[in-house]
């Protein structure tokens, strides 16, 4: 078996360890991918964008099926163009990525199909006095979202109205985040806890990963701005077995359905980021992908063939599919550059990674890039996803920060929280 990887951070170097460990014995080609993949594969040198030269690859090289990590490509239409050309892949159509690629599509879609979420409003870019107002009119606590891609620092939750008022200045007026801004989501802030579920679909048959928990802002106690995660556990206890229920009843179901209906069906991999309170689930945010770093907490515990289950969900046919879940704990610390999620430094020595291994982490690399004589170097925001496995959450953090502290780098950083809301919950019952 012949599979082609798409994408060059911690995501890619989990899925190319988890396809890696299939009885199959795959051939991976990981492209561009980073010096981690190259452990468990072959690099090759083609950015995740060009897939003009992704799909030449696939076809001339034979590949059995295409797996994407992150959401440009899948935006920017891979799945068409290598559907066009019979190359089977996991992911959505174009038009069925704009769950992700356009927020104020995806409040509409919901809107429209009775999917539970925030309430909202939708301006263009050229409306700041009218999204301003609506602002007044609301009120503060409330969150403003570029609709376009903003690599997960697009959603800014505006304790008070004068803050919210500069999000719109720094989205509408000076363009932070360029064409993703041309439309701007301002929504209701919605009370509760986070959670990720990820579902595997075809467009009608659909299977659950473990629901995982993301850590977006870059401080302690989830304080500072947002980043593209910070860490990450699985599975989430706030998702309870009935949580899970009314996700698939009231989201996932209408969503898949709601997609067929619109003439889009939806196939590949479907994560729905959601706010919990009081066990009802409400939709934050819809992504076309695996998260990162979740992905990192949830394949570790993936006790199927991942290379069976995607060479099906490739051929858009997952009836009879059943996953089997560990019934351990995964957590995932990164560990992010100096400055990260603003501006940061690039080319420092990274050591450690060996020693982190042996201790029982896995490192998952994500910016890193090798120096002609072997050195391991910064070169990104995000650098390294330290992950464990544990009997409980509390080996598995254990384990994972024993992992960091055998790691070093100028200038790192790293939150030392992680699945702090799940070891309150798992803490509760003994308390009561």
């Amino acid at each position: 078996m012949r599979i082609l990887i798409v994408g060059s951070g911690g995501r890619e170097h989990a899925l190319a360890w988890a396809l890696s460990r299939s009885p199959q014995n795959p051939d991976l080609f990981i492209a561009p991918g980073n010096p981690g993949t190259a452990s468990l594969g072959t690099n090759v040198d083609i950015e995740a964008t060009d897939i003009a030269s992704l799909a030449s690859f696939a076809r001339e090289e034979q590949i059995d099926f295409t797996v994407v990590g992150p959401e440009q490509p899948l935006v920017e239409g891979i799945v068409d163009v290598f559907r066009a050309e019979n190359l089977p892949i996991v992911g959505p159509t174009a038009t069925a990525a704009r769950l992700e690629g356009s927020k104020a599509f995806a409040k509409s879609f919901m809107e429209k199909y009775g999917i539970p979420t925030a309430p909202y409003r939708t301006f263009g870019a050229d409306a700041f006095d009218e999204a301003l107002g609506y602002v007044r009119d609301q009120g503060a606590p409330i969150v403003v979202k570029a609709s376009g891609l903003a690599a997960g620092k697009g959603a800014l939750v505006c304790e008070t109205e004068q803050e919210a008022e500069a999000a719109l200045r720094e989205i509408m007026v000076e363009r932070a985040f360029g064409e993703a801004g041309d439309r701007v989501v301002v929504e209701g802030f919605m009370q509760g806890e986070e959670a990720s579920v990820f579902a595997l679909t075809d467009g009608e048959h659909y299977v659950l990963t473990v629901p995982a928990q993301d850590h977006k802002a870059v401080g302690e106690g989830d304080t500072g701005p947002n980043t593209g995660g910070m860490g990450a556990y699985a599975p989430a206890p706030v998702a309870t077995g009935k949580v899970l229920m009314e996700v698939c009843r009231r989201i996932i179901e209408p969503t898949l359905a709601g997609m067929r209906e619109e003439g889009h069906p939806y196939s590949g991999i479907l994560y729905c980021g959601l706010m919990i309170e009081d066990e009802r689930p409400r939709v934050v945010e819809y992504n076309c992908r695996l998260g990162d770093p979740e992905a990192q907490v949830v394949l570790p515990l993936l006790q199927d063939d991942l290379v069976s289950v995607f060479n099906k969900l490739a051929h858009g046919n997952l009836e009879g599919v059943h996953l089997q879940m560990g019934q351990e704990s995964a957590v995932c610390v990164v560990m992010a550059s100096e400055g990260y999620p603003v501006s940061y430094p690039k080319g420092r020595s990274i050591t450690g990674v060996e020693e982190a291994e042996d201790s029982g982490a896995m490192v998952f690399q994500a910016g890193t890039r090798q120096e002609n004589d072997g050195t391991l170097v910064t070169d990104g925001g995000r650098v390294l996803g330290v992950t464990a496995v544990g009997a409980d959450l509390e080996e598995a953090l254990k384990k994972a920060y024993a992992g960091v502290e055998r790691i070093h780098f100028d200038g790192a950083q790293f939150r030392s929280d992680i699945g702090y809301k799940g070891l309150r919950r798992e803490d509760s019952p003994r308390e009561q």
